[in-house]
């Protein structure tokens, strides 16, 4: 069983107590954990959940990075236009 389907499956009462908007959320974040569980195979930590946390802020980060370079892009074209 991964570490991810582990953590799922202690998550389930979490989950179906959130709002179903919170839920849809919560989803997401555990499918960003899934994209990064490699390293976590080659790190024993002492809960399981925190490669899976590091992996979901790992992920988090890149949307954020590219969320800052199409800004950027963005504020350039509207400086060229005025």
């Amino acid at each position: 069983m991964s570490q991810t389907s582990h953590i799922t499956t202690g998550w389930d009462e979490y989950r179906r107590a959130l709002r179903p908007t919170d839920q849809l959320v919560f989803d997401r974040l555990l499918e960003y954990a899934q994209l990064h569980t490699d390293p976590s195979t080659v790190h024993k930590p002492l809960f399981v959940e925190t490669p899976i946390l590091i992996s979901i802020l790992i992920e988090q980060q890149i949307q954020i990075d590219d969320l800052v370079d199409r800004l950027d892009h963005v504020e350039d074209d509207l400086n060229d236009w005025g």
